[in-house]
């Protein structure tokens, strides 16, 4: 598979602890063109970070909402919408509580969050390390966003998340089935390896998840459509 570009969304502030948009933020906008999100659409960004994937899905009309867990997170969300002079509500939510507070609101639900394996908390140096974290197979903010996307969506609403192929798609696929939604990889991409990534390749490899020599990457969009 050929390394492919990404669309880019416009540049963002960011700030130490937020995660900086990177390949995978430009792919999940380009899927978010592609589903032809636009006025009169509701859109619920889970994990925001410096809010460029909201930004981006507000200036091409929808209302959005965008969540994050991370105080530093909600902030510069707000200062980007305010730069930006676009109209975003962001608020300072845990995706755990989604199923309670946004239930059945949603036409479109953007996810681009914490996916690379992560080692054990006592291995990580910063701040901005742990707010990457995904856990020990790179899943556990990746599931939660499969357990309440279901309840946030309205009928015939979309999901649109971005994850590493080291997450397990089609474990991905599977549980967002196993709730009623039909699910598929509707892009896929090799990138060189981004930050996140180079500061933790020694220790994937210790584990076998990644090949001597790899440089490269798979970043896929997962496309799934409540019934």
């Amino acid at each position: 598979m050929a390394v492919l570009r990404t669309d880019r969304p416009q540049r963002t502030l960011s700030i130490p602890g937020v995660y900086a948009p990177q390949q995978d933020s430009h792919l999940l906008m380009r899927a978010i063109r592609n589903e032809g999100v636009g006025p009169g659409m509701d859109v619920l960004d889970l994990g925001t970070g410096t809010g460029v994937l909201a930004l981006g899905a507000a200036r091409l009309g929808a209302r959005v909402t965008a969540i994050d867990v991370s105080r530093r997170a909600v902030l510069c969300a707000r200062v980007n919408a305010v730069l930006s002079r676009q109209r975003v509500t962001v608020r300072r939510r845990d995706v755990s509580t989604i199923a309670s507070s946004y239930g059945g609101r949603y036409d479109v639900v953007i996810s681009n969050p914490p996916y690379v394996p992560t080692p054990p908390v006592g291995l990580l140096r910063t701040g901005a390390d742990r707010a990457r974290d995904g856990g020990h197979d790179g899943r556990a903010l990746v599931d939660q966003v499969c357990a309440c996307a279901a309840t946030a969506l309205r009928p015939r609403g979309v999901l649109l998340m971005v994850h590493s192929g080291l997450c397990g798609s089609e474990i991905t696929i599977d549980r967002l089935a196993e709730d009623g939604l039909r699910a598929q990889v509707c892009d896929r991409v090799l990138v060189p390896f981004g930050p996140v990534m180079r500061s933790r390749l020694a220790w994937l490899r210790e584990r076998g998840l990644m090949d001597e020599g790899q440089d490269t990457e798979e970043l896929v969009v997962i496309r799934a459509e409540h019934p």
